[in-house]
């Protein structure tokens, strides 16, 4: 981690206060976003996913002019970094009950950007994701599903894990959206009921033709291309899945390519 800035409401702190909810219960929400020569590409996008998760739950955001310049002046100069915001509910009592007025804590931090990834090895992952309506679709700071699963993929020596629901319906990888080609077109998970909505998968969604749909183990090993997003490492063919390889798809480059059209941070 290169910085890391922690605020309370409107004001800049020296440490996060132990009896923090978002510690204590992961009462909160968080960011993660592309630094490419000092602007993040899908930035409102961001910002505007946090708002519907932080009405969602019912918390309090930091003033947006203060956080757009706080973003601004921590990523300036940067070529390329990823910059997290978290935002949590603040301080709070002990137990579940959510005090009725808090100072939201929200930190930022600029990290290292990824290295570039090659075409994918993928795995399935035992742990599944539950069913939670109320909480699908918003980046909560609740990710307990997904550290099982990344444990499953490190011990497989995988890139990455695909995870389903208590149903067994294929949702998402540990930390990207899913797409498949299944001959007739694109195909992404649902993640009305479990999962992220992703920024990659909305810029898609808006972009490309992509059918929302219920997909089974099977139809994903049947596709003809498969490839993960997400808003740091853009679109990521996948060249294997267990047993299962697919060879380099013009499908998938003709994405890649619009993709870095719009925005040169993915090229």
């Amino acid at each position: 981690m290169d910085a890391a800035h922690i605020f309370r409401g409107n004001q800049r702190v020296g440490h996060v206060d132990p009896a923090d909810r978002g510690l204590a219960y992961g009462d909160g929400l968080f960011e993660t976003m592309q630094v490419h020569h000092g602007e993040i590409p899908w930035l409102d996008a961001h910002l505007q996913r946090l708002q519907r998760g932080a009405q969602r739950l019912a918390i309090a955001l930091p003033d947006e002019a203060l956080l757009r310049a706080e973003i601004a002046a921590m990523c300036a100069n940067r070529d390329a970094a990823v910059l997290k915001l978290v935002v949590t509910r603040g301080v709070g009592g002990r137990g579940y009950a959510p005090p009725l007025h808090s100072d939201p804590t929200w930190i930022l931090s600029l990290h290292d950007a990824p290295p570039p990834m090659q075409p994918l090895d993928i795995v399935w992952c035992e742990t599944v994701l539950a069913d939670q309506p109320a909480l699908a679709g918003i980046k909560h700071c609740n990710r307990l599903e997904q550290v099982l699963a990344r444990r499953e993929v490190v011990a497989a020596g995988a890139d990455e894990g695909l995870m389903r629901d208590t149903s067994g319906n294929v949702i998402s990888a540990t930390s990207a959206n899913l797409f498949i080609h299944d001959g007739d077109g694109w195909c992404t998970p649902k993640v009305d009921r479990s999962g992220v909505a992703g920024i990659c998968r909305d810029w898609l969604l808006r972009h490309v033709p992509v059918r929302e749909t219920v997909l089974d183990r099977d139809a994903v090993q049947r596709s003809s291309a498969i490839f993960l997003c997400n808003a740091v490492r853009g679109i990521l063919p996948v060249r294997r899945l267990d047993a299962r390889e697919w060879p380099a798809s013009v499908h998938i480059h003709a994405l890649q390519r619009q993709l870095a059209d719009a925005h040169p941070g993915f090229m």
